[in-house]
């Protein structure tokens, strides 16, 4: 691998969100979940778990409940209005204002043609769902507080919805209540006390399942409006239920951190007769589950410790895969950090503000791992804070430090940069082309001469930046006339190529000299998660989802000998089990053999001049290795020289002078922030 300085940075920050609420669509395995700031995320359950588009959050946006309608997406919240988003543009499309108050839960039936949203003062509202928009139809019978929970029956002729100490059956045609579910409030010590009724499940058999505030999961006879069951299963609420496709499964989330199962069986062997009997157990979160769905092996759960966590059913795992393993996504799939090499400025992205940093120093030399004396401390130098309520989106740093750029869903703005000394004074450029209203990604040339900017329509402008000016100079199209949004995009050192990736899985190379269409990538089916342009053979390397690593040649517009060899040989076992994506790409200065590609537990230093490593060959990483003879090491020597010593990695990038430059967030500094958990009772306590 050989030696490098770390700069080793712990100063970023990034603090995410809780998970409010999810919805998972089953026609396009796509999971959909609402975080605390407002913001949306979409995880393609199809591609490794891969988040695929993210809608940023907006201050006035409280959401409180996620529902797919088809392939549309729909959100309610405590602002009072009904959300449909433009998963196209990642934007709100419109909102609506029902005029019913603060919205607690929204729910879809089962052919998508009508939503009802449950208000703060009592009543659940009914609209048509049309092509473009949604349209009121009337309101269900009013009741006395607010309707926290809704749950469709699959005829589409009743919809459940649970209240504070009941449950309402109503008619959709008519509207009225046809029954009322009075619910328990647990042991006499706890009488006193509202059971708030948090989540519904109404089953196709006429069964409603719910869950409540004293900790209770009940099964009740919609029909005769009687109980069946009643499982107590926590000293906390219970607030989250999902149930399985073929509804024989239900697993609900506690505010202990538990997710319990229940599974539709018959309690004696030979029995005919079923019931609802709970099963499991599993404590994957430190505090409040919000939100749970069960898919076809699994269960995905997330809460208030910001984690979302696939955890498999492994009775319905047929071969032990990546399918069977457990998955907890912590961090972002995408980078939230910018370099400046030349400069040796890095800019942090938070959802309010950028940060620009100077980094420290070492003029001390030393023995590998050492930890070196800093002669220059790192140093903040700017603190830039947003305009308006919408959160960042995007962000960039040009490579001599001198502009900063960065984009919400509304606005752009750019900033020129002027150091005198240890001072440094900021200059926002008043006047942008009128192109310039919204960016998906940011990215300065090589030269930091230009600014490319990733608009709708897949579209990329090219802005000429001279003195605190901005120009408009052109704007590429893909031929394919995609309209995803694009989420990379990638300059050549020279100034003359530019590749950009879109949500559809397409990558297309424009030539910035001539101004125009150079050639399409062959679309592969996973979507790219990182990509760069080798600086001096100007081939485009690519990584995308599933792990997978491609090198394309630009000029002769064909895949190289390195990558079709890659992919004829195969790559390691170890390598395609990895269940977090590649993030960033970068190329060793010193060695243009080698590039290092990071994930959040592992950075990797590919050498193409090695031989890549067989099946049989032990894929360790350098720690492993530097613990070995001399002739054992050799031995093992393949392309691929992994190390794990940093994590969590946000960024990793190569910087001039043997230095490698790595973002760490350890999850101790995160879960120090979250509120305390609920008071459990342990042993000895």
């Amino acid at each position: 691998m050989g030696e490098f300085k770390v700069h080793r940075v712990r100063f970023f920050d990034y603090m995410p969100t809780g998970i409010r609420c999810m919805g998972f669509n089953r026609k396009t395995n796509r999971l959909a979940l609402a975080r605390l700031d407002g913001s949306v995320e979409i995880f393609n359950f199809s591609d490794r778990y891969f988040q695929e588009k993210v809608i940023p959050g907006n201050d006035s946006r409280s959401i409180q409940a996620i529902c797919w309608v088809g392939s549309r997406l729909f959100t309610v919240g405590l602002n009072g209005e009904i959300v449909e988003y433009d998963l196209e543009n990642l934007c709100a499309k419109y909102s609506l204002d029902p005029s019913g108050g603060p919205l607690w839960a929204v729910a879809c039936n089962s052919e998508g043609t009508h939503l009802v949203v449950g208000c703060e003062n009592g009543t659940a509202k009914l609209f048509e769902v049309l092509p473009e928009r949604i349209q009121f139809l009337r309101n269900l019978s009013r009741q006395k507080g607010r309707i926290l929970s809704l749950s469709w029956h699959a005829s589409g002729e009743q919809v459940a919805a649970g209240l504070t100490d009941m449950i309402h059956v109503f008619d959709v045609k008519t509207g009225h209540s046809v029954r009322r579910l009075l619910v328990d409030r647990g042991p006499s010590g706890v009488r006193h006390r509202d059971c708030v009724v948090w989540s519904l499940i109404f089953l196709s058999d006429y069964t409603i399942v719910s869950a409540d505030s004293s900790g209770k999961v009940q099964v009740w006879d919609a029909k005769m409006g009687t109980l069946i069951k009643n499982h107590p299963i926590s000293k906390w609420d219970v607030l989250s239920l999902s149930v399985s496709e073929d509804e024989d499964s239900i697993v609900a989330g506690t505010s202990e951190g538990t997710v319990v199962q229940f599974q539709f069986l018959s309690p004696k062997l030979g029995a005919e007769e079923k019931e609802w009997v709970r099963t499991r157990v599993f404590k994957h979160h430190t505090h409040d589950v919000r939100a749970v769905a069960e898919i076809k092996t699994a269960f995905v759960s997330g809460g208030m410790d910001t984690h979302l966590v696939i955890r498999p059913f492994l009775d319905k795992v047929e071969v032990k895969s990546y399918e069977s393993a457990l998955c907890k996504i912590t961090f972002p799939h995408r980078s939230l950090v910018s370099c400046a090499q030349k400069a040796g400025l890095l800019l942090f992205q938070y959802p309010d503000q950028l940060e620009l940093w100077r980094l420290g120093d070492s003029d001390v030399k030393g023995q590998p791992g050492d930890l070196l004396p800093v002669t220059r401390k790192p140093e903040k130098l700017l603190q830039l804070k947003r305009k308006g309520e919408d959160h960042i989106c995007c962000s960039a740093i040009s490579p001599c430090g001198n502009w900063i750029a960065y984009s919400t869903v509304s606005s752009i703005r750019v900033f020129c940069l002027q150091s005198e000394g240890n001072s440094i004074g900021i200059t926002r450029v008043s006047k942008l082309p009128k192109v310039l209203r919204s960016a998906h990604k940011l990215h300065f040339s090589a030269d930091s001469t230009k600014l490319f900017v990733a608009s709708r329509k897949s579209s990329v402008h090219v802005i000429a930046l001279s003195q605190s000016e901005c120009s408009y100079v052109h704007t590429f199209k893909p031929k394919s006339g995609c309209a995803e949004a694009i989420h990379l995009l990638a300059a050549s050192a020279d100034g003359k190529w530019l590749a950009a990736a879109s949500k559809s899985c397409e990558i297309h190379i424009y030539n910035v000299q001539k101004l125009k269409h150079h050639c399409t990538v062959p679309v592969y089916s996973s979507l790219p998660s990182a990509m760069a342009i080798h600086p001096k053979t100007n081939n485009l390397v690519v990584v995308h989802a599933d792990q997978q690593i491609f090198e394309y040649n630009m000029k002769e517009k064909q895949y190289t000998d390195w990558s079709r060899k890659l992919q004829k040989e195969g790559l390691h076992q170890v390598w395609l089990e990895r269940d977090t994506p590649v993030t960033h790409v970068t190329f060793n200065p010193k060695k243009l053999s080698q590039f290092v590609l990071h994930d959040n537990y592992m950075f990797c230093m590919i050498d193409q001049s090695l031989p890549l490593p067989d099946s049989k060959t032990r894929f360790v990483d350098q720690i492993t290795l530097g613990s070995l003879s001399e002739e054992k090491r050799q031995s093992k020597t393949h392309a691929f020289k992994i190390c794990k010593k940093f994590q969590p990695l946000l960024h990793a990038q190569m910087l001039e002078d043997d230095w490698l430059l790595v973002v760490e967030r350890p999850l101790l500094d995160i879960s120090s922030k979250l509120p305390a958990p609920v008071m459990q009772k342990k042993f000895g306590t």
